[in-house]
């Protein structure tokens, strides 16, 4: 059976995909991964044995204002985004395999064309469930849109997001399709979504609240289990003293947010605690008063800067996790479900789209604590650090991680494998 999985976003759309990826091989399915070209998606698919069709432009540059070729009109983006999209996963696709779907809009629109030119099945696939229709939660407000009414409830604000992705997307999307021999849809949204998406997601983390219209199918998140070990100079930090506080923000360029990772560093080591630092797209370093520490692994050379520091980049975050003290991050739904899998409390600091979900919930759970993004002072991170660091949120997180399933990307696979979509 061919399962083409499509995405294009971030490395927290790509690695969900991956740990489906490996799953459907062990089944005997033929699996192909359609994904933007970054080298870091393309040497983690290759490590894993999961070929990589390469959709549109690398996300990295256009997330960190690299890249200087892209189109600035958002129809022309759309339009480019869903052909690029189309012709990734026809070329891959089959009559009679499958085809699963998420990531940025355009890239899931083009995907169910292709699958629909090719006859093959088509899943939808949310990875965290604001993304999808329900009384419980508002939908994400796109710029540029009218304001909704004052006092407007969840069900009007969801009727009112038609109007709205039928605005932004339908114009492209439709003429795309006309383009392919394939007919225009009169609501965007629903059409790429379908009547029975999916949610990639912990039912615990991120549960599917019911009573909803939406027949959703959540099969867990989709986990990738990592055996990579620690790099040793990571290694003897760790061994060198307490656990650590980890700060990272992931694939977040921290525009205008810079002040939030340095201020964590810092009241991190006023209370005594250790810091690593994780690198990633904002290329966070430390030097004096910031994040950049004693020794580094994987992001490039040392710098001159505390003992008590430091710097790692592309690292195993399962096995750092379990021996950290706590995790702050951006709240993306992969740091998110690590740290907490790991039983490792969290303090969120929400940037965009989905991240403020996550943060709640943390909240919710007492697994660790929000700060807001705007005012970030010594005294409110530091206040928030005294909560996270307390004995009763890494016993709540302990107990909290004991509950979470592991078992997501076996559940999908097995509906694919099945035909159960």
């Amino acid at each position: 059976m061919r399962v083409v999985l499509s995405t294009y976003g971030s490395r927290g759309d790509v690695e969900p995909l991956l740990g489906l990826a490996v799953r459907l091989r062990e089944l005997g399915a033929d699996v192909r991964l359609c994904a933007p070209p970054d080298e870091e998606f393309a040497a983690r698919s290759a490590a894993l044995g999961v070929p990589l069709v390469p959709v549109g432009d690398a996300v990295r540059p256009l997330v960190t204002g690299a890249a200087s070729s892209a189109p600035t009109d958002f129809p022309t983006r759309v339009a480019r985004l869903t052909a690029a999209s189309y012709e990734a996963v026809l070329g891959q696709a089959a009559a009679g395999g499958a085809v699963v779907a998420t990531g940025l809009f355009p890239s899931a629109a083009g995907a169910m064309a292709a699958a629909e030119k090719a006859g093959a099945g088509y899943v939808y696939a949310g990875l965290q469930p604001t993304v999808l229709p329900s009384p419980h939660h508002p939908p994400f407000r796109y710029p540029g849109r009218p304001a909704p009414p004052e006092g407007a409830d969840n069900a009007k604000l969801w009727e009112l997001d038609v109007e709205s992705m039928n605005a932004l997307f339908g114009g492209a999307v439709d003429a795309h399709r006309v383009s392919v021999g394939l007919p225009t849809v009169a609501n965007v949204r629903d059409h790429v979504l379908t009547g029975r998406p999916w949610l990639a997601t912990d039912p615990v983390l991120g549960p599917w609240r019911l009573p909803a219209e939406l027949d959703v199918v959540q099969t867990g998140a989709w986990l990738l289990p990592d055996p990579r070990p620690l790099p040793a100079a990571l290694t003897a930090f760790l061994d060198a003293g307490g656990p650590p506080v980890y700060v990272g923000f992931g694939s977040m360029p921290m525009r205008g947010s810079e002040d939030v990772a340095r201020l964590a560093v810092e009241q991190a080591r006023a209370v005594g605690r250790r810091v690593v630092v994780g690198s990633g797209w904002a290329e966070l370093s430390g030097g004096e008063g910031g994040a950049t520490g004693a020794g580094s692994a994987g992001s490039g050379s040392a710098a001159a800067v505390p003992d008590d520091c430091f710097v790692v980049g592309e690292v195993n975050h399962q096995a750092l996790f379990a021996r950290v003290s706590a995790v702050v991050h951006h709240g993306g739904a992969g740091t998110t479900t690590a740290a907490a899998l790991a039983g490792a409390p969290q303090l969120v600091v929400p940037q965009i789209v989905d991240q403020p979900y996550w943060a709640a919930r943390v909240a919710e759970l007492g697994i660790g604590a929000v700060h807001d993004t705007t005012v970030p002072t010594a005294e409110s991170l530091a206040a928030a650090l005294r909560t996270v660091l307390a004995p009763r949120t890494r016993e709540r997180a302990a107990a909290v991680a004991a509950g979470i399933r592991t078992d997501g990307a076996e559940v999908a696979a097995r509906l694919l494998i099945d035909g159960g979509f």
